[in-house]
This record gives C-alpha cells, sequence and structure tokens, in this order.
C-alpha cells in the first residue's frame, strides 16, 4: 500500500459521499420523497412508456439510496455495495435524462460522480486504511489469528 492511493481513496470517497449524502439529506428531509418523485419523475416523465407506479418508486427510493450510500462512503463502511447502489442511480438518471433528450451531455454532474465512485470499486481495503472498512477488516483478522 502507498500512500497515493490511501489518499486517493479517502478523498475520492469522502468527496462523492457528501455529494450523494447531501443530496439525499435534502430530499429526504426537505423535498421529502414524495416531492422529489413528483418533480423528477413523476411529472417530467408522465408522457414518457415508464408507468406511473414504477416512476413513483424510482422516485421515492432514489433519495433513500443516495442517503444512506452516501453517508457509508463517507465513513468507508460497506464501501463497494454503496458505491454500486449509487451507480445505479447514476444509470438510472443517465437514461432519464436521455429519455428526455437524446444528446444529453454527461459532463455535468453524472460522469464527475462515476470518476469519483471508481477508486471505491477499484482498490481494496487495505488500499483504503482509512476506512471503517480496513479496520473492521483488521480487527476480523486480529479475531482470527488470536
Amino acid at each position: 500500500m502507498t500512500y497515493t492511493w490511501r489518499w486517493a481513496a479517502l478523498f475520492t470517497r469522502v468527496i462523492v459521499g457528501l455529494i450523494f449524502g447531501m443530496a439525499g439529506l435534502w430530499k429526504v428531509f426537505t423535498l421529502t420523497p414524495m416531492g422529489h418523485a413528483q418533480r423528477f419523475f413523476t411529472g417530467p416523465y408522465a408522457d414518457s412508456w415508464i408507468p406511473y407506479w414504477m416512476l413513483v418508486a424510482a422516485g421515492v427510493t432514489v433519495p433513500f439510496i443516495e442517503l444512506i450510500a452516501g453517508w457509508l462512503l463517507v465513513f468507508g463502511l460497506f464501501r463497494r455495495t454503496a458505491a454500486t447502489a449509487l451507480g445505479f442511480v447514476l444509470v438510472l438518471v443517465t437514461y432519464g435524462h436521455l429519455l428526455k433528450e437524446a444528446l444529453y451531455s454527461p459532463q455535468g454532474h453524472i460522469f464527475p460522480r462515476t470518476l469519483l465512485l471508481i477508486p471505491t470499486w477499484v482498490l481494496s481495503e487495505e488500499q483504503d486504511d482509512l476506512s471503517l472498512d480496513y479496520l473492521l477488516l483488521r480487527r476480523r483478522k486480529n479475531v482470527k489469528n488470536a
């Protein structure tokens, strides 16, 4: 493990975690999940092929995924699972934007968030040793060797 990976892992994980975690906080506690569904899903996509119930389900679920997975990343707990969940959110958002505008450019917020998630998918717990995942891994190894 080199310190280069340690800091790259920490900063990318915490930055993307804060981006999603704070968005989730706003969407759950200020906008409300149903308000999020209405503003970003059922309203804009009412004329699409997607059934209303599916729009509501996705619109209500996304804020909780962003909230929970974002803060898990900040603390480095269940890093890969949280990053994968957020990756699925980015796929959903990308599809939604492309459904409305076929030549939509993902450079604004989808591409940067994806780039920030990549180290969490790629780097191991040992390379992200400033995470709770690493501390738990070390504890398991110590218990196993004791």
